[in-house]
This record gives C-alpha cells, sequence and structure tokens, in this order.
C-alpha cells in the first residue's frame, strides 16, 4: 500500500469519527401517545407542539431522532428514555 492509499483511508476514518451521534426512539406497543408526548416534553425540554409531532413520528414511522451530540450525551438521552420506559438507541448520524 503506499501512502497515498494509506492517507485516503486514514482520511475518511478520521472524517468518520467527527460525524455527530444521534438519540433514536423507536414505537413499541406498550406506552400511551400522550405519555410519549410528555416525556419528550419534559426531558427534551419541548414545547407540547413539537413534542406531539415527535410522537406522531414514532408512531406512524416507527421512529424519530430527538437528540444530536457527542457519543457521550447520546448516552445519556438513550438510558434516560430506557429510565422513562421507552426503547431508544443511539448511532452516527451518517452526516
Amino acid at each position: 500500500m503506499d501512502t497515498s492509499e494509506s492517507h485516503e483511508v486514514e482520511g475518511s476514518v478520521a472524517t468518520r469519527t467527527d460525524d455527530p451521534w444521534v438519540t433514536i426512539v423507536w414505537n413499541d406497543p406498550v406506552n400511551l401517545m400522550s405519555y410519549v408526548t410528555r416525556v419528550f416534553q419534559e426531558y427534551f425540554v419541548m414545547p407540547r407542539q413539537e413534542a406531539e409531532s415527535r410522537m406522531r413520528e414514532v408512531h406512524e414511522r416507527g421512529r424519530s431522532v430527538l437528540s444530536t451530540g457527542s457519543r457521550e450525551q447520546m448516552e445519556v438521552d438513550v438510558q434516560a428514555m430506557h429510565g422513562y420506559g421507552l426503547w431508544a438507541t443511539l448511532q452516527r448520524s451518517g452526516e
């Protein structure tokens, strides 16, 4: 492998590690829509209208991205959602 090829690989990896992370909340058959809306309002400090819109996205599309940031902060948000009884995961945003 020549140095230019190695540099390209390293460059793409470096860019990828700079991608922000996201918290995704997934639809579940257990929680009431009103409860999910209240959780979004309380934890993410959203106005009611935005929280309802995100809840509908979860309900109708199966998921919604609720926050973006560092991996550490998204881990905190995912754990918080689990504490509320919601199904949530984190992943790279891919941006």
